[in-house]
């Protein structure tokens, strides 16, 4: 690898954005001229030629069918004379094709591995209406069809979306790149009795129609498009926010979010205005792969955050920061996925800072400390992987979706702060927020701007940030900020004590919050023996713990120790959880500890309770060799 001076690429970088040309960073070529789209390697669409603006959407919901059937017009100008449109589409079936009214030849290229098949479509000079009629396939990656029996509720089926990253494709013809934005309207049909929701102004209780509207008038890129259509409540926090979930949840979740509206207006105190009209949260079922998705004006979120005391809410806190850092201003491809995920951790520790106190944030930031270490050790030190400007290329976006855009992104955005202390790093961000508002972005194009308003040529700040070494550079880098709390001092005297002998009644371990506890838990040898386990769990009831993040890593302990009263309520747990977060580790300890065959089991009985994207990679888990139970 070759390394080059910080000072010489980023004036490279903006000598070349003054004069529209491109730049060359370790071996890799990006365009830097302001507000152009990028050309993405992960979309087969030509947008970059071709200005796509809106989308009118007329979709109906089958739950018969498991299928989504309809109408995308999409408006769109051919000023540069291309005479056709390219689209993203992933086994979707196109039915016809309309160009200003009148019907049209279109073709579907054979599928490219992770991308799809584009779509080609005639248009004309100029102004274009292009409305497909579709139907999605069989393998949507985006949706999630649940039947009654797979909800909370056991009632009714349920429907949503998870788009991200390049997933949008499969449930809509679309233009499918981060740095790909339009404004969008649509018309939903859903089955009678059930309640529509989208990414964009919503309704709050079923209608008698089944069609509902929607209109989103920011311009945001397709893997912000979402939807959601079952048996859905509706619970106001305040004027501008609110949770919505299936019935039997929806009054947890009420409790669970009633800080959701201050911590709205903390970020803005913070950061600027929050631009998206109202702020509200989806609770799906359990089967839901992720924590969170930041789908604007409605955060879809994983149920394993209500634990019944309010302590897991800082993954909301992480989804509506994204309504500034990804939403607002958006990585312009995937490759720059830390510009969304590392400035996001970092904006979500300053909200709970704010709202809990620099004790409670400190917590936060080593715990994210230790997941950075453990995500390098697992990818490897000197792998490309972990540098923060991502090469994709001939790869699926998922494999970017590791721990390193998260916490090596936020621990740099730290580091700066570290560096050029909080208020004027504060006021920095604001203004690249509000400069940047509604735009995407590239990771040279941000070190430009960090560069031009920030650094502004100060070698000892660029010699102590050593910003190659974070952007282009493996591992973690040797002045990589670490905190450890006062409070973690106190948990692991009192580990060390369990260690030598005391017994677990004896702990004082009063007040602690879960993220005491995880630091506990995470800092046990592995494997306790039976006897420790024993005691732990008569001590403090971790078997049946309705705290998910504790919970899942007492079950890997268990696993370990081969603990087996923990067995039940673990495959209990694991019937009722989709998230990847908490599915991989515990599976994963299943093979790795020569119960293959129990792993494989378990995950027979309840793999239809998961997502597609979870079935992918616990099926290749399952592929692996085990040495059975």
């Amino acid at each position: 690898m070759i390394r080059y001076s910080v000072l010489a690429i980023l004036l490279s970088v903006m000598f070349a954005a003054c004069n529209n040309k491109t730049v060359t960073v370790n071996n890799t070529t990006t365009s830097v001229v302001k507000d152009t789209i990028e050309k993405d390697i992960h979309t087969l669409s030509n947008a970059d030629s071709v200005t796509i603006t809106h989308l009118d959407l007329d979709i109906k919901v089958s739950f018969e069918k498991k299928q989504i059937s309809g109408c995308a017009t999409w408006t769109i100008t051919d000023s540069n004379k291309q005479q056709e449109l390219k689209l993203d589409t992933y086994e979707l079936s196109i039915d016809s094709v309309f160009v200003n009214g009148q019907k049209v030849t279109f073709k579907l290229d054979s599928p490219i591995k992770y991308l799809g098949s584009a779509l080609h479509i005639p248009i004309l000079s100029g102004n274009n209406l292009v409305a497909i009629y579709y139907r999605t396939g069989n393998n949507a990656e985006a949706l999630q069809w649940l039947d009654p029996q797979q909800t909370l509720d056991k009632k009714h089926p349920f429907l949503y979306t998870q788009s991200e990253s390049i997933h949008a494709r499969s449930w809509i013809p679309c233009p499918d790149g981060p740095g790909i934005r339009f404004t969008y309207n649509a018309r939903v049909e859903a089955p009678k009795g059930m309640l529509a929701l989208m990414s964009a102004e919503n309704p709050q209780q079923v209608n008698d129609s089944n069609v509902y509207h929607f209109k989103m008038e920011n311009a945001v890129p397709a893997y912000l498009m979402a939807l959601a259509v079952g048996d859905i409540a509706f619970r106001k926090i305040d004027d501008r926010t609110g949770v919505y979930a299936e019935q039997s949840m929806i009054d947890k979740a009420r409790y669970e979010f009633e800080d959701v509206g201050k911590m709205v207006s903390t970020a803005e105190k913070l950061y600027g205005p929050y631009r998206w009209g109202r702020y509200d949260v989806l609770v799906l079922p359990p089967g839901f792969p992720i924590g969170g998705m930041e789908n604007p004006r409605l955060t879809f979120c994983t149920p394993t955050i209500i634990a019944g005391d309010r302590s897991l809410v800082s993954l909301v806190a992480h989804e509506l920061a994204h309504s500034w850092s990804g939403n607002l201003v958006t990585n312009a491809t995937w490759n720059d996925f830390w510009l969304n995920e590392g400035f996001t951790d970092y904006f979500e520790r300053r909200i709970m800072e704010a709202q809990m106190g620099k004790d409670y944030s400190d917590m936060l930031w080593e715990l994210g400390y230790q997941d950075l270490v453990a995500e390098v050790d697992n990818i490897g030190k000197t792998s490309k992987d972990t540098w923060l400007k991502l090469d994709l290329k001939g790869r699926t976006p998922e494999d970017g979706l590791t721990d390193i855009p998260y916490e090596k992104g936020a621990a740099f955005l730290k580091l700066i702060e570290v560096n050029v202390g909080r208020d004027t790093f504060d006021a920095f961000l604001n203004k690249y927020f509000s400069e940047h508002a509604f735009k995407s972005v590239n990771t040279e194009q941000f070190l430009a701007y960090l560069q031009a308003n920030l650094i502004r040529g100060n070698s000892t700040l660029e010699k102590n940030i050593d910003i190659n070494a974070w952007v282009y550079g493996p591992g973690i880098p040797a002045n990589c900020p670490r905190i450890y709390p006062d409070r973690f001092k106190k948990v692991d005297s009192t580990r060390a004590a369990f260690e030598k002998g005391m017994p677990a009644s004896q702990l004082v371990t009063k007040d602690w919050s879960t993220h005491e506890w995880l630091q506990f838990l995470r800092n046990l040898p592995k494997p306790l023996t039976l006897p420790q386990m024993k005691d732990l769990d008569a001590a403090f009831h971790f078997t049946q713990s309705g705290n998910s993040e504790i919970v899942d890593l007492w079950y890997i302990m268990a696993v370990a120790a081969d603990y087996t009263p923990a067995y039940p309520a673990m495959e209990q747990f694991l019937s009722m959880v989709g998230r990847e977060k908490f599915l991989e580790p515990v599976y994963g300890e299943m093979m790795k500890r020569g119960k293959a065959d129990m792993a494989k089991r378990i995950y027979a009985k309840y793999r239809a309770n998961y997502h597609p994207l979870a079935q992918a990679v616990l099926d290749k888990m399952m592929q692996a060799p085990g040495k059975g139970a």
